[in-house]
């Protein structure tokens, strides 16, 4: 634990005026960004009895090594700047807005030619609308099978579409008329999106216009004695009714608007939000956050989920074509709520109004979002009652039973998947503070570690930790280490980790640690997690280390242990079924991956290439006549087997195909 005496700046240095200020731990990682109206105000706080700051906040700047900062002219460039630095460093004392995942949402992917309407569930995505979330994945397939009658607009997987484009027949749906069906072509990509463009508007809440269009038609089409159509017409305003009153009026002027609330105590907090849209809810959305200091709650949300819908676009989950609505209705004003109110007009292009409703429907429509915060939040505690309690028993019972110096904070794990040496791969996992940091994961493939022609899990463990490690002492070489000198922006391996675990016993142990002695590494703790009995085995010990099978130490060790297994196997799969497809092609003389790569996209199967004719192979890019006769003779073009005839081998290829596609 650091003193922050040691690193305070001297009296007088601070500057009292707007900023924006970072601290930096022991490896020039940045642990928490945050913005002050006066720098000097603000960083003096940090620096008080350690006994009055909150817990989380003394543990950051207990973690810390080192605090800067940046001054700017105005507030409203602080915020920005702020928000900019916590998404480019990711700060981990930040507050992290977590959704919930209790709830599904339907997607629209507007950033494929062919825009497909999907159940997900997840991260959002650039280029993808999302509407929702709803209560239950049926939901969501209720509502599509309601509207894909009126907008009959794809919904199939990428295998699937490509598929049907291969064979040239639609799906079930094409035929029933719930889907256009642009896999054959029955409409164009611009009559497809002209089609999701209408159910977004539609869901989006510009039904009125739509339903009176209809109207007219059906009227017209009964006029010219069309009573098929007519009937057709008259369905598709009885579905478009019947999902308009699945959402409730709640503002009878058609007001947009977000409506924000919040349940807390000292640590956590949940945040509710319900998106109003023409005077409906259109969505409902939630997070759980961990509450570093007693900053403004209402500031921050605000600053951090509207900075991500400009990003994104504007493309959220119910929002019409801006990320701001025209308001925004919180439970009370921030102390900085003009400069808030400045930044996200900035955003919408146009005046918003951040205000407290006082009375009337907005007031109820705000208990009623108080309410849902309160709710999850009971739920949450519910939950994860010993969630953190248990996490930092874990990592305290795990630095005890491992004789460390420090609680393991950052935990890295090596796993190695092979099948009988071949295919051999290798994944590294990160976990911080007890749970999973998959932007650091890491994938190796391994070629030949034992030196002998053959790769065992012992050579390939040391490989990886060669690998990793020699990087983390280039990342270092630099005048400002941990910072990539191009970007500025940090690296993900300039720090090492508190305790290195690898997949198996005393020989894995003793090459990981063998490797680190060979770099110079000094400062990282080893151990290995063994299958059968989950021993825990240190470096030059004689007997491992037992857990008790109750022990959240040893479930935390399995939990990494099992995350890099997971993640090992799913690159080796990937490896191999590659390998497997493109075997088939591997004897063509004169053919290089990057044709085999051509042929295999353009065609789909070795199946189909096999079925192909001269003519249509030399369609590839790169292939000629002569190679297009040595494919299919090295393949056996069908043209030249019988019914009788059926090698084998072709056999293998078409059933090893199969199992890709």
């Amino acid at each position: 634990m650091a003193d922050p005496a040691t690193y305070r700046p001297a009296p007088g240095t601070i500057p009292d005026g707007p900023g924006v200020y970072r601290f930096r731990d022991e490896h020039r990682r940045v642990i928490y960004v945050g913005k002050a109206k006066s720098l000097r105000s603000r960083l003096n706080s940090y620096f008080a009895d350690l006994s009055g700051l909150h817990p989380r906040t003394r543990q950051m700047v207990t973690s810390a090594a080192s605090v800067e900062w940046t001054m700017v002219s105005t507030e409203v460039e602080a915020l920005q700047l702020e928000y900019n630095w916590i998404k480019e460093f990711d700060p981990r004392f930040n507050v992290r807005y977590r959704d919930d995942k209790s709830y599904p949402v339907l997607a629209v992917t507007l950033n494929e030619e062919y825009p497909r309407l999907q159940v997900y569930r997840g991260a959002r995505r650039r280029g993808v609308r999302y509407f929702g979330p709803y209560a239950h994945a049926w939901a969501i397939r209720e509502t599509l099978d309601l509207l894909t009658r009126v907008f009959p607009a794809r919904v199939c997987s990428a295998g699937v579409f490509k598929r049907h484009g291969q064979i040239g027949r639609p799906c079930l749906l094409g035929y029933i008329d719930k889907c256009s069906a642009p896999c054959v072509g029955n409409v164009t990509a611009d009559e497809h999106r002209a089609i999701v463009d209408d159910f977004c508007d539609f869901l989006s809440g510009r039904t009125d216009k739509m339903i009176r269009r209809l109207e007219r038609e059906m009227e017209a089409a009964a006029v010219e004695l069309e009573f098929e159509r007519a009937a057709r017409l008259r369905d598709h305003l009885g579905a478009l009714r019947r999902a308009m009153e699945k959402q409730a009026v709640v503002l009878g002027d058609g007001t947009d608007a977000d409506v924000i609330a919040f349940a807390c105590d000292e640590l956590e907090a949940a945040v509710q939000v319900f998106h109003v849209r023409g005077g409906r809810v259109r969505g409902q959305r939630g997070w759980v956050i961990e509450r570093i200091e007693q900053v403004d709650l209402v500031s921050q949300f605000l600053t951090q989920f509207y900075g991500e819908q400009a990003e994104l676009g504007g493309a959220e989950d119910v929002a019409a074509d801006a990320p701001v609505p025209r308001e925004v209705l919180v439970p009370e004003l921030p102390e900085d709520a003009d400069i808030l109110t400045e930044w996200l007009s900035g955003l919408r292009g146009a005046r918003v109004a951040l205000r407290v409703p006082q009375r009337g429907d907005k007031r109820s429509l705000a208990d009623t979002v108080a309410r849902n915060a309160a709710e999850a939040f009971a739920q949450h505690k519910l939950r994860r009652a010993g969630d953190l309690t248990a996490r930092a028993a874990a990592l305290q019972e795990i630095q005890e039973q491992l004789g460390l110096d420090t609680a393991p904070l950052r935990i890295e794990c090596v796993d190695v998947s092979h099948v009988q040496g071949n295919d051999v791969v290798a994944s590294l996992v990160v976990f911080e503070d007890g749970l999973p940091r998959k932007s650091d994961y890491r994938r190796f493939a391994i070629r030949d570690a034992a030196g002998d022609g053959r790769s065992d899990d012992v050579a390939s463990i040391a490989e990886v930790v060669r690998r990793r490690f020699a990087r983390y002492l280039r990342d270092n070489e630099h005048e400002q280490p941990g910072l990539d000198p191009d970007t500025g922006r940090p690296r993900k391996f300039a720090y090492p980790p508190n305790l290195l675990v690898v997949d198996g016993g005393p020989a894995q142990v003793a090459a990981a640690a063998e490797a680190l002695f060979e770099l110079g590494v000094t400062d990282v703790a080893i151990a290995g997690l063994a299958k059968r009995l989950e021993e825990v085995w240190l470096p030059g010990e004689a007997d491992p280390v037992i857990l008790p099978r109750t022990s959240e130490g040893l479930y935390l060790l399995q939990r990494v242990r099992d995350e890099a297994h997971r993640f090992a196997i799913s690159y080796h799969r990937q490896k191999r079924s590659a390998r497997m497809t493109a075997s088939a092609l591997d004897d063509v003389a004169g053919l290089g991956q990057t044709r085999r790569t051509a042929l295999l996209k353009h065609f789909g199967s070795v199946r189909r290439i096999r079925q192909a004719s001269v003519p249509e192979l030399i369609e590839v890019p790169g292939v000629g006549p002569s190679t297009a006769q040595a494919v299919l003779a090295a393949l056996g073009s069908e043209e030249n087997i019988g019914p009788e005839q059926n090698p084998k081998d072709n056999i293998g290829a078409e059933a090893n195909n199969g199992a890709v596609s």
